[in-house]
């Protein structure tokens, strides 16, 4: 299983900004993807959560630090789980990263998640 995020950049206070996650290779039929971030000096965090059963969206979770601004979504065909990000916020800035959880419910802890893409810089300036 492979992950490849992107969408990363540069924005400012109040903007939007999409993140992507692409996920090939064999994939049980029930499994979450969540994206996390880590800012700097400070720990990986749990963003959101997406679980997806029988290759359908089945559920998300926040962190109640971005609920109400950011949503996780997938495109089933493309096999592709977005982040929207709206309202940024300069503590929102961090290099965030999707994961892949084999697991039966959806869990926020990273030493669960199975598969890690690479990360992706989200910078929002005041």
């Amino acid at each position: 299983v492979q992950l490849q995020a992107s969408g990363g950049g540069l924005a400012q206070t109040g903007d939007s900004l999409r993140v992507s996650c692409a996920v090939s290779g064999r994939t049980s039929s029930s499994y979450s993807v969540g994206w996390f971030r880590r800012a700097p000096g400070k720990e990986r965090e749990f963003v959101a959560a997406i679980k997806v059963i029988r290759w359908s969206s089945a559920g998300t979770h926040y962190s109640d630090s971005v609920k109400g601004r950011f949503t996780i979504s997938r495109d089933n065909a493309k096999n592709t789980v977005y982040l929207q990000m709206n309202r940024l916020q300069p503590e929102d800035t961090a290099v965030y990263f999707c994961a892949l959880d084999l697991g039966s419910v959806i869990r926020t802890t990273p030493s669960t998640y199975d598969y890690w893409g690479q990360g992706t810089l989200v910078t929002v300036s005041s």
